[in-house]
């Protein structure tokens, strides 16, 4: 009888997804990634082919998923999750939210499995609250451009519960805030991807409206060290994670132009565009709740990821 634990990660060539590949194969488990690479990349998982621990499917999650044998964790992870990816993929974003859940919820039922929904801060909309506790329920624009992917989480959340409530099934959800580090794609629009891609491309970084807008940043490893937490817990209400070193805008623009510099000796300008729709004023989690039932906190500070994050896409585009 083979007592090795099965975890299926929809989502699993993904920035995040990936990371929890690696990491649940560090931890023992066999690992059953799911993509079907709308925003995956397969390089994310290509060092990970011929793994023993390691299988691949192809496959859009709001069809049936099937997988053979036990299943012991779901982790949900499929979605686009950066703006300029639901704003070109606005059906896409809310079929995986709803259709997606559904089914892996099903997976989850039919294998007796524990299951963990990614949701995200994005949930709180533009919050009147800061910063947000997960008691807070949020001001979001439901016809508003980003409606698409606040939305889908809510009603990923509202099923997970459901499922939890009706089925008795072990669930667990996870509000995302802003994360950041390798694996990312420069293309994908969220702020330092698209800094660091001006930067590359000796073209000016574009901060929207006056920059006074804050996001608070965390590092991809220690939101995953909080994802392992929050799965291995008792927790079943939804849990922020996230680094509540909240800075603005701008000065990331300047944190990035200064390390940029460092790296590479060159200059870097920033210009200002006008400010989407419904982008948040502000964003910045209230860990009380990930500190005393997870005992968790963020311990990579800026600076360090940062410059780990900068000198990978430098590496990868050979500059450094």
């Amino acid at each position: 009888m083979n007592n090795q634990p099965v975890t299926v990660i929809t989502g699993g060539a993904g920035f995040l997804g990936s990371h929890l590949c690696d990491r649940f194969i560090a931890e023992g488990h066999k690992v059953i990634a799911i993509d079907n690479f709308i925003t995956g990349n397969p390089d994310n998982i290509a060092h990970l082919m011929g793994n023993e621990n390691f299988k691949f499917i192809k496959h859009d999650v709001t069809e049936f998923i099937y997988v053979e044998g036990k299943v012991d964790n779901i982790l949900h992870f499929a979605s686009p999750a950066s703006p300029i990816d639901y704003l070109k993929l606005p059906i896409q974003t809310l079929k995986v939210g709803s259709l997606g859940t559904h089914k892996a919820l099903g997976l989850a039922k039919a294998k007796g499995a524990r299951f963990l929904l990614a949701s995200t801060s994005e949930v709180y909309g533009d919050p009147l609250e800061h910063p947000q506790k997960e008691t807070y329920w949020g001001n979001v624009n439901p016809i508003g451009l980003r409606g698409v992917y606040d939305e889908a989480k809510r009603f990923a959340e509202s099923m997970t519960m459901a499922y939890h409530r009706y089925h008795n099934l072990d669930t667990r959800i996870l509000r995302i805030f802003n994360t950041y580090g390798p694996r990312m794609r420069l293309n994908d629009g969220r702020a330092l991807p698209a800094f660091v891609h001006s930067a590359l491309n000796g073209t000016p970084m574009t901060v929207f409206g006056d920059g006074s807008q804050t996001r608070s940043f965390c590092y991809v490893s220690d939101l995953v060290e909080g994802i392992w937490r929050l799965l291995n817990s008792n927790e079943t209400e939804p849990v922020n994670i996230g680094n509540p070193d909240e800075i603005t805008i701008l000065d990331f623009a300047k944190e990035v132009q200064t390390i940029v510099k460092e790296l590479t000796g060159k200059d870097t300008e920033i210009i200002f565009k006008e400010l989407p729709s419904d982008d948040p004023k502000v964003r910045k989690p209230d860990n009380t709740k990930a500190k005393e039932r997870l005992g968790w906190e963020p311990t990579i500070n800026r600076a360090e990821g940062l410059r780990k994050t900068i000198s990978y896409f430098f590496k990868q585009a050979g500059i450094i």
